[in-house]
């Protein structure tokens, strides 16, 4: 007996009432039916609830362990947020087109070898027989214009194909650390930074690289002909009936790349491996160096320039080497080279001035960097 509201109630005559019945099997029916879903949709969000679990703990354990992986990865600065694949780490000097294909057969490869000079409206005669010469090599060629005389060099046929830079009055190792980034010249396998008053009629690109390839040379130039060249440095010096010769035996006293006084004495440290074998100067193939003046030049009496280079030379090297002495005696020599008649004022002087003042800094760089590098061994 049920008792509800004070009246008491018989199950058995509810249960007995067809539509009472009816309606309580219903009822349970009902009920069952949402026991049933609560059931299999608890065993199913369960089910879900523990793949999400083992995903993130996947994804969680690969994140640890390429976190150290990650961190080792060297990308650009700024480039962090971005996927490494989508930034190129170098690039080239290829010129593209501004639609359409390249000039060039589609199935060629770029040119893997660069030639870059710095070069004045003056030496265009000289320059263009240079290049000339390594065009018919495949070289790409870049000029680094000193005086902005560019549109001077647009008669050429070969101009439109070249690269030209012009800032004024500046070295060719001022447009080299600037213009040939490590990321675009890595791309080439042989790089000429070249003067621009170089007779080249006994130099034959191909024949060159040929040699340095056999010879596994890192760091090399043509030798200079000593007997046309106005300018060489004994080391440099062409040695008959030889093929190569090395440097690094006397490289302490070199100083002869021209505006990077110093600058060559550390070049054995660039090459790859052993420097006594992979720096050397190619016989073979040998130059002339007509050491003609350009930057600071203000005149045409090249005899009177050349004096006074000849002077600036000497004296810059009596400082280097302490010998007071050698400088007066020096100087009359020199003299004596100077053509009678009235004085042609030249900047000349002053620049050979600078690149000595230049020497002694990198010298003076280099030692500091090596004394506060304490990581750093010397491996000659």
């Amino acid at each position: 007996m049920l008792l509800k509201g004070g009246t008491m109630i018989n199950p058995v005559s509810v249960l007995s009432d067809p539509k009472n019945r009816s309606f309580y099997c219903s009822l349970f029916i009902v009920a069952s039916l949402i026991t049933g879903a609560y059931f299999i949709g608890g065993v199913s969000i369960a089910k879900e609830y523990k793949e999400k679990l083992t995903r993130w703990k996947v994804t969680y354990t690969m994140q640890n362990t390429n976190l150290d992986t990650c961190k080792k990865r060297c990308q650009p600065s700024g480039t962090e947020a971005l996927p490494e694949g989508i930034v190129a780490k170098t690039s080239d000097f290829e010129i593209r087109p501004l639609w359409g294909t390249s000039k060039k057969d589609k199935n060629s490869t770029p040119s893997k070898s660069l030639l870059a000079i710095a070069v004045g409206i003056k030496q265009k005669e000289i320059v263009d027989k240079i290049v000339r010469k390594f065009l018919s090599s495949d070289f790409v060629v870049m000029l680094f214009h000193y005086d902005g005389a560019v549109d001077k060099w647009r008669d050429l046929h070969w101009s439109d194909t070249a690269i030209h830079v012009s800032v004024m009055n500046q070295t060719k190792w001022w447009f080299a650390k600037r213009f040939l980034h490590p990321d675009i010249v890595t791309e080439y396998k042989h790089i000429f930074l070249w003067d621009e008053d170089l007779g080249v009629e006994s130099f034959d690109p191909e024949r060159y690289l040929s040699i340095i390839q056999d010879e596994g040379l890192e760091i090399s130039q043509p030798a200079l002909d000593p007997v046309k060249s106005e300018v060489y440095h004994p080391i440099t010096a062409r040695v008959k009936k030889s093929k190569v010769h090395s440097v690094i035996n006397d490289i302490s006293s070199q100083n002869d790349l021209v505006h990077a006084w110093g600058l060559d004495e550390q070049l054995g440290y660039c090459a790859q491996g052993d420097r006594m074998k992979n720096v050397g100067v190619v016989d073979s193939e040998y130059i002339v160096h007509l050491g003609l003046p350009t930057l600071g030049v203000t005149d045409d009496n090249k005899a009177s320039i050349m004096a006074l280079c000849l002077l600036m030379r000497i004296f810059c090297l009596s400082l280097a080497q302490g010998i007071n002495n050698m400088v007066q005696s020096q100087k009359e020599d020199s003299k004596a080279l100077a053509p009678s008649g009235p004085h042609i004022p030249s900047d000349r002087a002053k620049v050979r001035m600078q690149s000595f003042i230049d020497m002694r800094i990198f010298k003076e760089r280099w030692r500091n960097a090596v004394k506060e590098d304490n990581c750093w061994v010397d491996p000659y």
